[in-house]
């Protein structure tokens, strides 16, 4: 899916006060408790997001590593960048300096 930030839960609409009460909705799927309440206080606004950066062994934030290595070819050496998969550890949770509205919060934004 292109722009894959829309939420991908078949008939969750989180912006929609018309699940029955206290109810979770049987729509073949199970939804917590938790879930359906979360519902009325849903706002347009998203606080916090998933970072895509990573820390490396030595405590450096950054997307992506590498490590340059030399290899002898023919005699001659030549430096290339190897890059690093292992060993990362994810940044987390974010929090966002301004809030965003939601992807899937149905608003027309126009400028007059």
């Amino acid at each position: 899916m292109m722009g894959g930030s829309g939420s991908k839960g078949k008939g969750y609409w989180p912006f929609s006060g018309s699940v029955g009460g206290d109810e979770p909705a049987k729509d073949g799927q199970e939804q917590s408790l938790a879930r359906v309440r979360s519902i009325r206080n849903a706002t347009p606004f998203v606080f916090t997001r998933r970072s895509s950066l990573y820390y490396d062994e030595d405590g450096d934030l950054a997307h992506e590593f590498y490590e340059e290595t030399v290899v002898t070819k023919n005699g001659r050496k030549k430096a290339k960048l190897k890059r690093i998969h292992k060993n990362l550890i994810p940044q987390g949770v974010v929090k966002l300096n301004h809030p965003r509205i939601h992807v899937d919060f149905p608003v027309v934004i126009c400028e007059a």
